[in-house]
């Protein structure tokens, strides 16, 4: 799930000008005014910059929550490749979800507030269900190059559409109390995996 570093605000703030600060400006009026009662032009004021700035960033306001979402992306695909080739397919998916939702303290409020409306915004949901499917392809490609198919194969689809309920359920946890961990729900949903999937693709 994404994941981006909160940027320090500052009095006289300077413009915005990576997606990450956007997004994190984006979240905080998200989290005061709410999600559709907030407009493009009002992340854009906040943020200092001008309309057209806010759209060479993000294509529209839904993707505001999922911040620098194919930089995170890109980083779990490398991740993945370089799992070591002696895992199975289930212990190279647990470490890989563990490594990938792990951030600092101090990030864990603002990570919280992004993934409530990620998960709880009814008007974003179709548009999270598009960002879900570049997660679990790059999931599906790590499984078929395990088994030696395709990654569009039933298969491999199968365990990273099982790999997305995991985490998604070890967040729905997380953000209904927050006095859980985040890591230990998604190990122990990723251990419930490992059962299922035994030792697949060793």
């Amino acid at each position: 799930m994404p994941r981006v570093k909160k940027p320090a605000v500052r009095v006289g703030r300077r413009p915005s000008t990576s997606a990450a600060e956007i997004s994190a400006v984006g979240i905080d009026l998200f989290a005061a005014k709410g999600f559709d009662q907030t407009s493009v032009d009002e992340i854009a004021e906040a943020a200092n910059i001008a309309r057209r700035t806010f759209f060479r960033y993000f294509p529209s306001k839904n993707a505001v929550p999922w911040g620098d979402f194919d930089v995170h992306l890109a980083q779990m695909r490398a991740g993945l490749e370089a799992l070591p080739a002696e895992l199975t397919i289930a212990e190279g998916l647990r470490r890989v979800l563990l490594e990938f939702n792990t951030f600092p303290d101090e990030e864990s409020d603002t990570h919280r507030q992004r993934m409530s409306l990620i998960l709880g915004a009814p008007s974003l949901q179709a548009y999270s269900m598009l960002m879900y499917t570049g997660w679990r392809h790059a999931v599906a490609v790590y499984v078929a190059s395990k088994l030696k198919c395709g990654p569009a194969d039933h298969l491999p689809q199968t365990v990273a559409w099982m790999l997305l309920g995991v985490a998604l359920s070890a967040y729905e946890h997380w953000l209904s109390d927050d006095s859980l961990d985040l890591q230990r729900l998604l190990a122990e949903g990723a251990d419930s995996l490992q059962s299922g999937l035994g030792g697949l693709g060793r």
